[in-house]
């Protein structure tokens, strides 16, 4: 990031969030990363837009160097994070709020129960939430994938070797924390399936519905929405702006990060 970026944390009590800043002028924008992410990987993101607008990224509850077992994972929690962090970070001014996958549900959910703080949504590889029949036990599957893991790590290649060696991959690996006997991730599995849980528990139709904030929804060409829901998701709100990413799938901006910033940077001098 540029020479004025730099890390804050912000006490909430219960959890301490640690931030990433960036940027004076402009608009304020806040990127939300998704489950098991945190602040690093959306840098490339923050970097090309602290330009021009300040930039705050946290790492979210129960990630990277953000309080790492919280007591409270629910959807309200996670979006009166997001709310702190434009009251506080944001000069109080209303944010462009960007989420990845839950952090775009995060998004959404604070969007539509804190308005006043909301002036766009952008929501990349996000939805309501909910599962499909027969696919309940996502979270638990989830939660035991991440405790299957081979930590640590002996080194960053081995980490990306094992994750995939795709670009996510080595996002997880940069974010992961160096001890004397290897690489671990800055995560706890079963936090993990904790903070999915209530977003994988029912679909939030009535929160989408409710949002006001100009908005745009991003999808990768190969990625992970259900057309389904992608669909109805554009039908109750047909005043939401819509892009798909050629040849990106649920991490697009990792995978295509300049056809990303494009439309990003659209969205944002749409509304400003």
């Amino acid at each position: 990031m540029d020479a004025s970026a730099h890390r804050v944390t912000l006490d909430r009590g219960e959890v301490s969030l640690s931030c990433l800043v960036a940027g004076a002028g402009g608009g304020r924008v806040v990127l939300l990363h998704g489950l098991a992410g945190d602040a690093g990987e959306l840098h490339p993101t923050a970097e090309a837009l602290a330009r021009g607008h300040r930039v705050a990224v946290p790492d979210q509850r129960g990630h990277g160097r953000s309080t790492r077992r919280p007591a409270d994972v629910s959807r309200r929690a996670y979006a009166a994070d997001a709310a702190a962090v434009i009251e506080r970070l944001c000069d109080g001014r209303p944010a462009v709020l960007v989420g990845q996958s839950m952090g775009g549900h995060t998004a959404m959910l604070t969007a539509a129960w804190y308005p006043h703080l909301v002036r766009g949504l952008v929501m990349l590889e996000a939805g309501v939430g909910g599962t499909a029949p027969g696919d309940e036990d996502y979270p638990a599957r989830l939660g035991a994938w991440f405790a299957g893991w081979p930590v640590p790590f002996a080194d960053r290649a081995a980490a990306v070797r094992y994750l995939g060696a795709n670009p996510l991959a080595e996002a997880w690996a940069d974010a992961m924390e160096a001890g004397e006997d290897g690489l671990r991730p800055r995560f706890d599995a079963d936090v993990m399936r904790a903070a999915i849980e209530p977003v994988a528990a029912r679909a939030r139709w009535e929160e989408w519905a409710c949002v006001t904030a100009p908005t745009l929804l991003v999808r990768g060409e190969h990625g992970k929405i259900p057309a389904a829901e992608d669909e109805r998701m554009r039908a109750e709100r047909p005043d939401a702006g819509y892009a798909v990413i050629p040849g990106a799938g649920h991490d697009a901006h990792l995978d295509a990060p300049q056809a990303w910033l494009a439309v990003l940077r659209d969205f944002l001098d749409s509304i400003d």
